[in-house]
């Protein structure tokens, strides 16, 4: 049950990701890359910490204090500068396409560091998960703004920033707690990016935002920062780091519902054939077979 339990959250993660793609996509025509992850992880941080300190979480030990802030530099960072530079280059479902490809990245990457064994199961279901959202968005792709591709290519390099998250993080939050390492790691992050930020001007563009974007601007920071995140670890202390990226999956599904919903987008019978597809990936990858 705890692998269940660990992948279901990380489809409630994965799908308010989705979502944050959709949000990420209506703001960047008015702020820069750096200043929309201001916004998301700065608020998020401003959310999680008084929860932390709330609950009286277990902190990361001294030693390993480096070791968090560099992967939440990295990750909240560097990783979502180069996510919101690949959606300012394409559409919101065509970016979170490229991002579904992490469960590859994070099979490898696990692999490579040995942190986790491959098998055939594993190998097939996100092989059926990650063609799952190709069948989805197919029919789209032909529709995509000039020069999408440059998009997709940032964003599928920026993947592998995650992929190491998911696999070096899980040992990290053993010694602490979820909340107290996510916490940690989002605030080194926060704090880099505010400081790139003031250098940069990033902030100037503030004054121009309308309410429709600030209420944009405050559910990125709430939906897809915190609460998002706050799931994301809580899935990894829970099950393997490939089994969790698997859903990444759902991200680009969610999105393209969103924009359904948002500007009356067709559900096509891809979308729902991706759909079927997705979640029989998923169930194969988590799924152990049976012994004798």
């Amino acid at each position: 049950m705890g692998e269940w339990a660990g992948v279901a959250i990380a489809l409630a993660s994965s799908s308010l990701g989705g979502t944050a793609a959709a949000i990420t996509r209506y703001l960047v025509g008015g702020a820069d890359p750096v200043l929309l992850a201001i916004l998301r992880w700065g608020i998020g941080f401003l959310c999680l910490l008084p929860c932390a300190l709330l609950l009286g979480v277990r902190w990361p030990q001294r030693p390993d204090w480096s070791a968090v802030a560099l992967l939440g530099i990295c990750f909240f960072g560097l990783f979502f500068i180069l996510y919101n530079i690949a959606v300012s280059y394409t559409t919101a479902a065509r970016a979170s396409l490229a991002l579904a490809t992490l469960p590859l990245h994070t099979m490898v990457v696990g692999a490579i560091l040995g942190v986790e064994r491959l098998t055939a199961r594993k190998i097939i279901g996100v092989g059926i998960a990650v063609l799952g959202v190709t069948a989805a968005l197919a029919a789209g792709l032909a529709q995509s703004p000039p020069g999408a591709w440059r998009g997709e290519l940032i964003m599928t390099g920026a993947v592998f920033c995650m992929a190491f998250y998911n696999v070096l993080s899980r040992p990290l939050m053993q010694r602490s707690s979820a909340l107290g390492f996510l916490t940690v790691g989002m605030g080194a992050g926060a704090a880099v990016l505010v400081l790139a930020g003031f250098v940069k001007g990033s902030f100037a563009a503030l004054d121009h935002f309308t309410v429709a974007q600030w209420i944009a601007g405050v559910y990125l920071g709430i939906g897809g920062g915190a609460l998002a995140f706050i799931l994301w670890v809580m899935a990894l202390a829970r099950a393997t780091p490939t089994r969790v990226a698997n859903t990444m999956t759902v991200n680009p599904i969610a999105a393209t519902l969103l924009a359904a919903l948002l500007i009356g987008e067709p559900i096509t019978a891809n979308l729902l054939i991706g759909l079927v597809a997705v979640f029989a990936g998923i169930f194969i990858a988590t799924s152990q077979a049976k012994t004798a």
